[in-house]
């Protein structure tokens, strides 16, 4: 993947050499190099987050509960509780 990435901005610079002005070099490396390059890169390199991010341990808390849970799983877990507080 980063031998792609290499060969673009290779490609970009070459391309950036030859624009008559400063301005359109720098617009040329930005709109054409550095752009589209970070979301090749981001996109791609999603799969190897994922596989990081399961890797990783969680964290418990004290009470046994995993830190992290939506807002709407505590919130419903203690509203089942009691109905006839809601109404």
């Amino acid at each position: 993947m980063y031998i792609i990435a290499i060969a673009w901005l290779y490609v970009v610079l070459m391309m950036a050499v030859t624009e008559h002005s400063i301005v359109a070099a720098v617009l040329t490396v930005l709109l054409y190099g550095v752009a589209p390059l970070a979301l090749f890169l981001w996109i791609f390199g999603t799969p190897a987050r994922r596989r990081a991010a399961a890797r990783r341990p969680q964290p418990e808390e004290e009470d046994g509960s995993v830190t992290g849970e939506a807002v709407d799983e505590v919130v419903d877990q203690h509203d089942a509780a009691d109905a006839q507080r809601n109404q």
